[in-house]
């Protein structure tokens, strides 16, 4: 079992956590509120986001690259990482 189905009730709790913080800056927007506290929210929503991020990378380490059954396996999921980091970093 792939650990994204393995860890999906925790990691959807995460997005939806997400999603209210996100949704709280959108009310702070509306309702003008100063910008100081909007970037304070902005960076906790981008510290969650990084934090899931590095959550889900790291199961990809362990269960793709780790413990890969086969070195062709092991080899495929260190390059979707690679794929994945490059584009993480643009």
């Amino acid at each position: 079992m792939a650990h994204t189905i393995r860890d999906k009730d925790r990691l959807v709790a995460r997005v939806r956590r997400l999603k209210g913080q996100l949704e709280g800056i959108e009310r702070a927007l509306e309702a003008e509120k100063p910008c100081g506290e909007i970037l304070r929210q902005l960076a906790s929503v981008r510290g969650a986001m990084g934090g899931l991020t590095a959550e889900v990378m790291e199961g990809h380490l362990l269960e793709h690259v780790v413990e890969a059954e086969t070195e062709a396996e092991r080899r495929q999921g260190g390059a979707a990482l690679i794929d994945i980091i490059r584009t993480y970093m643009k």
